[in-house]
């Protein structure tokens, strides 16, 4: 579902404002590696950095370039636990498997901030995120999770906030309570998927931009074939994500590929910016189509806002977030929109991440369903372990229970589009 931009990142404000953004040659040789790793961004990038540690051989191939995809657009916002809240995996699963999705969250959290200290990652860390509760029917929900996660989680950091409270950190009136976590993170998504493609290449991964694979053979050892090249390797890393098209039938029926938006504002002074978010912490709100946001280091909204279930973006991006934008601040009707961009992600059904292992030496992580900065970083991590004989943690993530889209992959629009329509509705109930 990439729009076609050329060989170039599409315009964003994290192109702009891009470190450490570099050419990388085109894949048109025959070579050979230990581990072929497909998709450059969090998921492939993890994976082959950890691979390359470990003293493997590791060949990178990425369509477009380093970060084109959801690793190189997203809100950059970094929650604490799974997509699903630990209320949630707690009646799904049971509290001793929701206890170790938990835990797996929170080493993904220590990974990101470990690489960024280790690597020198200048990608704009910041510390703390609100979650804003929209809809009378949920109050109280806060409350629950935190003393949950406080109780049974040993995680004191989350403070409950009422509507004044909640007004003081973010100046929006549709919030009507809220939950501050200390510990949650934001960043630069594109800046810090760029120093950990710095990182692997420094670690000996071969990366190759523009090299789009067009098909593998499933042997023992693989064949990786580009329009230019091949690599033989005796494993495959899948991490395309949304981005996986018809690369992989036997893995892509189980998620959907959904395109979000996101705008800049022009600067707003740090005054105003502040008034409009009190510091610079991530903010998300309960709408199923959620509402993202946080301010840049130059003092700009980053905000992001709506979906669509196609192929394709909206001819203008910048007019179809900004009803999002104002809808929670009115006091920025005067406010001109600098940047707008889209990017797609994929989701599963039940919104669990989807890792597993395809015969006779695939494996692949996908369907982060919105939360992919720490469950991708993760995912690539453990994939790398697995491969690298430690299979515990990645087949503890590769058991969870992920469904097939109905109709596979030639009916689930039309259905998620009706779910889509559904829960919109919801959200304005």
């Amino acid at each position: 579902m990439a729009e076609p931009n050329g060989p170039g990142h599409p315009d964003s404000y994290y192109v702009a404002t891009a470190i450490g953004m570099e050419d990388r040659p085109v894949l048109d040789s025959e070579l050979t590696a230990d581990v072929c790793v497909i998709g450059g961004g969090f998921t492939g990038l993890s994976a082959a950095l950890n691979l390359a540690e470990q003293g493997m051989d590791v060949v990178l191939l990425e369509a477009e370039r380093i970060g084109f995809g959801a690793s190189g657009r997203c809100g950059g916002l970094v929650g604490s636990g799974q997509r699903k809240d630990v209320l949630e995996t707690e009646e799904q699963f049971g509290i001793e498997r929701s206890k170790e999705l938990w835990d797996f969250a929170e080493r993904a959290k220590d990974e990101i901030r470990s690489r960024v200290e280790k690597h020198e990652i200048d990608c704009d860390l910041q510390k703390g995120q609100v979650l804003g509760v929209h809809k009378k029917s949920y109050l109280g929900y806060v409350r629950e999770l935190a003393d949950v996660l406080t109780e049974r989680y040993d995680y004191p950091f989350c403070q409950v906030l009422n509507a004044e409270e909640a007004r003081s950190y973010v100046a929006t009136d549709t919030f009507l309570e809220g939950l501050y976590d200390s510990e949650a993170l934001a960043l630069h998504p594109l800046n810090y998927v760029l120093g950990i493609a710095r990182a692997a290449s420094e670690a000996g991964v071969r990366i190759f931009e523009n090299s789009r694979v067009e098909s593998y053979s499933k042997t023992d050892p693989a064949v990786v074939r580009t329009s230019k090249g091949t690599v033989k390797a005796s494993v495959i890393v899948l991490g395309c994500n949304g981005y996986l098209g018809r690369l992989e039938p036997r893995s892509a029926g189980k998620i959907m590929p959904i395109n979000n938006f996101m705008i800049a504002t022009e600067p707003l002074g740090e005054e105003r910016a502040n008034a409009l978010i009190r510091g610079r912490f991530g903010v998300h709100d309960t709408r199923f189509v959620v509402n993202y946001f946080r301010s840049s280091h130059d003092h700009r909204l980053l905000f992001g806002g709506g979906e669509n279930y196609r192929p394709g973006f909206p001819r203008d991006i910048a007019k179809f977030v900004r009803p999002y934008m104002l809808h929670l601040f009115p006091q920025l009707k005067d406010v001109k929109i600098d940047y707008a961009w889209g990017g797609t992600l994929s989701v599963t059904v039940n919104r669990l991440p989807h890792l597993g292992r395809l015969r006779p030496n695939v494996y692949f992580g996908q369907g982060y369903s919105g939360h992919g900065i720490s469950t991708a970083t993760f995912a690539g991590k453990i994939i790398a372990e697995a491969i690298a004989g430690d299979p515990t943690r990645f087949d503890a993530f590769a058991s969870l229970p992920i469904h097939t889209f109905p109709g596979g992959t030639l009916l689930r629009y039309p259905g998620m589009v009706l779910g889509m329509m559904y829960y919109g509705l919801k959200d304005r109930l």
